[in-house]
């Protein structure tokens, strides 16, 4: 299934399909339908041969479809909505404040045709906000959505650059985040210092798993971390492993280290391997 990249406000992307008729062309605005109404997009780019499974799904988890290429009074009435998010967002703020709710609002986002607004927050705990719901449906006069995200899509939503000096990768490719632990810095011997390792969001940096299955690969052709390793020198502990000079670093019990590269490692394991086959013909 052929099928387009669309990115909504706040980097969120899914896919929609189009009628043949419909000449598009990536960074096209276009009116797409949504679960209720009508939203507006900017084409990303177009996916081919996608099974069902690769597809990115609204919240309702349906395939929509582009309806047609947005006009000039369509960006005007796009331009009017981003200017009436920023008064929500303001005035959101104040009626937080005086509820007394523990809650951080994110963002502000307005469906094209003004028939849902969605408000974005964070918070420690869980908020009851039927109040504020109530407040802003009086206010707007249509249906409010009110969302809690985490840390990442609060960093996703605000936009930025990473340490690498480029835009994070939340807003310009992933689409979903994956599960992030200290025992992928720990397995490419990465230091723990939060500072380091951590992104713009405070957790831990998802660019960490791009890596992760080579340095695993590359580990698994040497002894591991923290076992003991026979050297001419007597038995030592393998302290650490650089797989990009291909060196191993082994610490005998009177702290003196040892390098090995890993053609001494395979070369040893080799001899080893001949001295056993040696020991076994003797004992048959």
């Amino acid at each position: 299934m052929d099928a387009w990249v669309i990115e909504y406000k706040g980097s969120r992307l899914e896919h929609h399909t189009a009628s043949s008729d419909l000449k598009l062309e990536e960074r096209d605005f276009v009116i797409l339908a949504c679960e209720r109404g009508e939203d507006m997009g900017r084409l990303r780019r177009l996916d081919k041969d996608l099974r069902e499974d690769q597809l990115w799904l609204g919240r309702d988890h349906e395939l929509r479809r582009i309806l047609r290429k947005a006009s000039e009074p369509d960006g005007d009435r796009y331009k009017a909505n981003r200017e009436m998010e920023q008064e929500a967002y303001m005035s959101t703020r104040e009626r937080i404040k005086d509820a007394k709710l523990e809650m951080k609002l994110v963002d502000v986002e307005f469906q094209w045709d003004v028939s849902k607004i969605t408000f974005y927050f964070t918070a420690e705990h869980r908020v009851d906000f039927r109040g504020l719901v109530k407040d802003l449906a009086s206010a707007y006069r249509t249906r409010i959505d009110l969302r809690q995200i985490g840390a990442r899509d609060e960093a996703k939503r605000i936009g930025g650059y990473g340490i690498c000096g480029l835009k994070q990768c939340c807003t310009t490719f992933l689409k979903d985040f994956t599960p992030i632990t200290t025992q992928i810095a720990r397995d490419q011997g990465l230091s723990l210092n939060p500072s380091k390792i951590s992104g713009n969001c405070g957790r831990l940096l998802c660019c960490l798993m791009y890596e992760h299955g080579h340095y695993c690969n590359c580990d698994k052709a040497y002894p591991t971390v923290g076992h003991d390793y026979e050297t001419d020198k007597g038995t030592g502990r393998v302290e650490k492993i650089n797989i990009f000079t291909e060196e191993m670093t082994v610490r005998l019990s009177n702290n003196e280290r040892v390098v090995y590269t890993l053609a001494e490692i395979r070369r040893k394991e080799r001899d080893d391997e001949g001295l056993l086959s040696r020991i076994e013909r003797l004992r048959g």
